[in-house]
């Protein structure tokens, strides 16, 4: 069964018939799919009666359709024709990133969509809420803990077939195989929650980075978005928002100022590049072009 035909049935009739029931279908679209036992879950969104239903089948006709065309962007200079961006979001825990840039694509701010959840914890927070907004969650990587996820090859045949534009991580706690760095050249960002280069690196994350910012003395701190190579945290650097580390401040203090700035950081950047607002400089530095004056950049 093919990737599209999965996701369309997420408002075909039998869902909506069984709209508490938890769905899990398998990709068998591969030999490799065939033979890893790799499985992605769907939960169902119940309509309240057949017009309903009706009505949610052409609004997802709908949706595709805006998705698969052109728009225009209404900023002077920048009336180019752009496609509206497929976007794949990793998490690790309660996903607020996550929930923070899915909304701000149904309010239309980001150009584009979130067409998949990925997650190393299936339970966690993040999945939850992308099964209670009818986006496909896989499971990745195959660990001991959990056993169902799929391997490098299969996750990056998934996301192809998806045609997703851009991985977004957020809050994502693992290192990103090469296969998929490879296959996404460039399309891969990453939020932490401190200035990098500085509290970065593997085992930086979450209230420890916020603990050694404390402890260094440092009179600032702020979300860094960067995209994303083999390495934890040493990808180049597209966006920082810088908050101030004040004298009587604890970690919990500084974590809840900064995400304050991620929320607002992550979806500025996303709406850049599904904007194509990005550019790379001769020396390999990325930038991103004002929307209002592309001679210049934020």
């Amino acid at each position: 069964m093919e990737v599209q035909h999965l996701l369309s049935g997420l408002c075909s009739t039998p869902l909506v018939q069984n709209p508490n029931t938890q769905f899990v279908v398998k990709f068998p679209s591969s030999s490799s799919f065939a033979q890893s036992q790799s499985w992605v879950s769907f939960k169902a969104c119940p309509c309240s009666s057949q017009r309903a239903l009706s009505r949610n089948v052409v609004e997802c006709r709908s949706s595709r359709e805006r998705s698969g065309a052109v728009a225009s962007l209404d900023n002077g200079d920048l009336k180019n024709e752009i496609r509206r961006k497929k976007l794949a979001v990793f998490v690790s825990g309660g996903g607020s990133n996550f929930r923070s840039i899915h909304e701000a694509c149904v309010r239309g701010s980001i150009h584009g969509d979130v067409v998949v959840l990925v997650t190393n914890k299936q339970g966690c927070g993040g999945a939850e809420y992308a099964r209670d907004k009818c986006l496909p969650v896989v499971l990745f990587p195959k660990t001991k803990k959990e056993p169902d996820g799929i391997s490098p090859i299969d996750l990056v045949a998934v996301l192809r077939k998806l045609e997703v534009d851009f991985v977004l991580l957020a809050g994502y706690l693992q290192l990103i195989p090469v296969e998929l760095i490879q296959a996404f050249p460039r399309a891969i960002v990453n939020i932490h929650p401190a200035l990098l280069p500085a509290f970065g690196g593997k085992g930086n994350y979450g209230m420890r980075v916020h603990k050694a910012v404390i402890a260094s003395g440092a009179r600032y701190s702020g979300p860094t978005i960067h995209f994303v190579d083999e390495h934890y945290d040493t990808g180049r650097i597209l966006a920082q928002r810088v908050v101030p580390v004040l004298a009587n401040d604890t970690a919990e203090l500084i974590a809840a100022r900064v995400l304050r700035e991620e929320h607002r950081l992550y979806v500025e950047v996303i709406t850049a590049l599904c904007e194509e607002r990005v550019s790379w400089r001769e020396d390999g530095v990325p930038i991103i072009l004002s929307k209002e004056n592309p001679n210049e950049y934020n």
